[in-house]
């Protein structure tokens, strides 16, 4: 690592507010966006491990997505909540590599995951009979296992890539929390060029991915137009179309973010695209993929009901 990135010790991150009521104002809106997704997540993870009935390849990769959420929101959230709370801006250098590194880690696996709940929606609409070998349990746990490494291989190139550069251009970071374009462009060569063919390279798998989830949805959305009963037809489209909402805006504000030309300089868009798909999938997810589900709302209302 270079004198110049060694040197410094903390980052300064881009605060919301210069008064201090607004500064408070966004500590409450954070935490309550914090606790819906902690809420939300946290009952479907309890809910899931504790109902054999939910023991299926379906529950068990949306057990791993509520995981992923979980992390992903508190890698970033919080240390916001703190400094808006203790009127700061500062986060450690350390604390910016982990935000980097398990931001990056939990993304990538969020979206790999995305990609396989797609594949095993499409099994079980398109290829019912085959569904019990084609996901079987050793098949769900070694492709949940590949969106784990996918994700830790990922922020292990990216992270250590990023902070090998040296940075000469100050320590503010344009964004609410250390993310890999405002470090960028602190640096002081073209060294940074690496990281962003990286980055090409990662938005190119991610464009393979998303183009299997349209395809897969494609595939269901004909079997599903096949389907004699119009509540049936309905009812599978009230599931999936916003499945595909939600995973395109993931895709398209997250790739937008990190590949947005230099040429539009807006540090709102850059907050705006950030919290589409950095901050809003954790709190939706568990509506949009498990609230309309029955079987999944009748399995939470009888665990609350058990204890309380």
């Amino acid at each position: 690592m270079s004198n110049s990135s060694s040197s410094i010790s903390q980052f300064l991150l881009l605060p919301f507010a210069d008064t201090r009521e607004l500064q408070l104002l966004h500590f409450c809106l954070f935490l309550g966006i914090y606790l819906a997704a902690l809420l939300g997540n946290g009952l479907i993870i309890i809910t899931i491990a504790c109902d054999h009935h939910l023991h299926t390849p379906m529950y068990f990769f949306l057990l791993n997505l509520s995981v992923t959420d979980i992390g992903c929101i508190s890698t970033t959230v919080p240390k916001a909540m703190a400094n808006s709370l203790r009127d700061t801006r500062a986060i450690s250098y350390t604390g910016c590599v982990d935000q980097v590194f398990f931001f990056v880690f939990l993304i990538v696996t969020e979206f790999c995951l995305l990609t396989v709940m797609a594949y095993d929606r499409y099994v079980a609409i398109c290829h019912p009979l085959h569904y019990g070998t084609l996901l079987g349990s050793r098949a769900c746990v070694h492709m949940a296992a590949a969106a784990w490494a996918s994700g830790f291989l990922h922020a292990v190139l990216h992270t250590a890539n990023t902070f090998s550069l040296p940075l000469c251009h100050g320590n503010a970071v344009d964004q609410f929390f250390c993310e890999i374009p405002p470090i960028l462009k602190l640096s002081c060569s073209d060294a940074y060029l690496r990281e962003i063919e990286l980055i090409v390279v990662s938005a190119l798998l991610f464009f393979v991915c998303f183009v299997f989830i349209v395809v897969s949805y494609v595939q269901i959305f004909r079997a599903v137009l096949r389907i004699p009963s119009q509540q049936g037809r309905h009812k599978a489209f009230s599931t999936c179309l916003p499945h595909l909402a939600v995973v395109s805006l993931f895709v398209f504000s997250g790739v937008f973010a990190y590949m947005k030309p230099p040429s539009i300089p807006s540090l709102f868009l850059g907050l705006v695209l950030t919290f589409l798909y950095s901050v809003f999938p954790p709190v939706l997810n568990p509506f949009i993929y498990s609230m309309r589900n029955q079987e999944l709302k009748d399995a939470v209302w009888k665990l609350m009901t058990k204890f309380f």
